[in-house]
């Protein structure tokens, strides 16, 4: 199903369905040449009669046998994220009761425009819009029309061109987390992301080699047992005015995920496309600010890799040597996406020197059992950080929860055999140590946080702005971060 969007600059033309949106307070002198005598009388009983709704609702009045008049009945002002779950809210609704063109009325009301920002209802409506249906033979070719009655100007085109650029981050990341791990391997990923060059961005690719000589042992361990090649991916935006040290972000990507030796049970184990997702939110954010020409330097970090089993996988026991210099024991080849961020986390601080670092992985289980499909774990050894983070996943609804760090927990990965161990063998508190570890890897006390999207990137259920399956988690939420905080 494709929404397509188109502006008639005042011309209603001869749509039969429309959509008007209605304020508590509307009057229907408001709609006055718009509509005939008894649909104005239809109108006026649905206002009498709903005089007493407390949430915001979407109704259906049939005019006709063929035509209908959706009214999107607001009884509060509404901020920007509220108007987007209306839009979505309105897409879903369109969808379900197969109206495929519709005339929307009411942006060019005062009375009812003060209740909803109209860019940001259209957002949603595309956001909730995305589909992943690359791989069906036989594709549904239904496209849902929104034709929007409007006078010129009122549209704040800046708005627009920043919604459409978020749009198109968004749906990047929900499409690189919905491809099959036969097709999105680690080669392929890395080729993607070279394209992004003609967005004016700075790709760097280390590959295999380069990865050896730079000593990033724990990334290359994971990846040893995999045809595929594994990489480090460096994504640079520079539009700031001055060289000042860039925002740092970094993404796990494991492109597929069998658990290694340490093999995970069968059921479920395809669902293991997806633990590459925060590789991919880092990748949609970066494009995000390329696109609408962020007036800040950031970088982007990604290490891709493939966990596999085969005669040349990584051992449980194994030791390997970090690029940081550290030693860690591998108890447990599933608990690959630390080691992983180990090497990255370091090498991103040390070349590039950031204010700060953000890593984004579908880390641990654990975490699922904490905070379940509602918040991403959050940890940090920077309280102005976090806050800035928890502030912008609220306005957003990509929300976050701070978890503890403390230097008791990091007894648990001590290792007899090396400087640490990969797992926590004592048990509990599985998502904390995992963090503890990666903090082990901020060399130089760079303010750092750590957010555990395992129960937020990928929906077997429709959530408020998509339809199920890769959600797109963080994008948003880091956008609006940047935006908040450093623009």
């Amino acid at each position: 199903m494709t929404l397509k969007i188109k502006y008639l600059d005042g011309k209603k033309g001869s749509i039969k369905n429309k959509a008007i949106i209605l304020a508590k307070e509307s009057k229907i002198s408001d709609f006055n040449g718009i509509f005939d005598d008894k649909t104005n009388q239809k109108i006026i009983n649905f206002l009498k009669n709903n005089k007493k709704t407390k949430d915001n609702k979407i109704f259906s009045l049939n005019l006709d046998f063929d035509q209908k008049l959706i009214i999107i009945l607001l009884v509060k002002k509404n901020d920007f994220f509220q108007s987007e779950k209306i839009g979505a809210k309105f897409y879903n609704y369109v969808k379900n009761n197969e109206v495929n063109d519709v005339l929307i009325l009411g942006s060019n009301f005062p009375s009812v425009m003060h209740n909803i920002k109209f860019d940001s209802f259209l957002h949603g409506a595309e956001l909730k819009s995305y589909e992943f249906n690359l791989y069906k033979s036989k594709k549904k070719n239904k496209t849902i029309n929104f034709n929007i009655w409007m006078q010129k100007n009122i549209n704040n085109q800046q708005t627009k061109k920043k919604l459409n650029a978020l749009l198109n981050g968004v749906n990047f990341t929900k499409d690189l987390v919905s491809e099959p791990g036969n097709i999105l391997h680690p080669d392929e990923y890395a080729k993607r992301l070279i394209k992004l060059k003609k967005l004016g961005i700075k790709v760097t690719v280390y590959d295999n080699k380069q990865l050896k000589k730079l000593g990033c042992n724990a990334l290359l361990g994971v990846g040893q047992g995999s045809v595929r090649g594994s990489y480090l991916v460096t994504m640079e935006w520079n539009g700031a005015k001055t060289k000042s040290n860039p925002l740092a972000f970094v993404g796990k990507g494991v492109c597929f995920d069998t658990g290694g030796y340490s093999l995970k049970p069968a059921r479920f184990m395809e669902d293991m496309t997806y633990d590459m997702a925060g590789s991919a939110a880092v990748v949609g954010l970066i494009k995000t600010l390329a696109l609408r020409k962020a007036k800040v330097n950031a970088v982007g970090a990604v290490g891709l890799v493939e966990n596999m089993v085969s005669g040349n996988a990584q051992r449980p026991g194994d030791i390997v040597k970090s690029y940081s210099g550290k030693t860690i024991e591998v108890l447990n080849t599933d608990a690959e996406g630390r080691l992983v961020l180990a090497d990255v986390l370091t090498f991103t601080e040390k070349k590039f020197k950031p204010k700060f670092m953000v890593d984004l992985a579908t880390l641990t289980g654990a975490i699922i059992v904490s905070l379940g499909s509602e918040y991403a774990g959050l940890f940090s050894n920077d309280d102005q950080l976090s806050n800035q983070l928890l502030k912008a996943g609220e306005k957003v609804d990509e929300k976050l929860w701070r978890m503890p760090l403390h230097k008791n927990f990091d007894k648990l990965m001590d290792s007899k055999n090396a400087d640490m161990q990969n797992i926590n063998y004592v048990g509990g508190a599985g998502s904390t140590t995992a963090a503890q570890f990666l903090q082990r890897f901020i060399i130089n006390k760079t303010p750092w946080a750590h957010l555990d999207i395992a129960g937020m990137a990928f929906s077997k259920y429709a959530g408020a702005l998509n339809s199920g399956g890769a959600t797109g988690y963080g994008v948003r939420l880091l956008n609006k971060f940047v935006e908040d905080n450093y623009e």
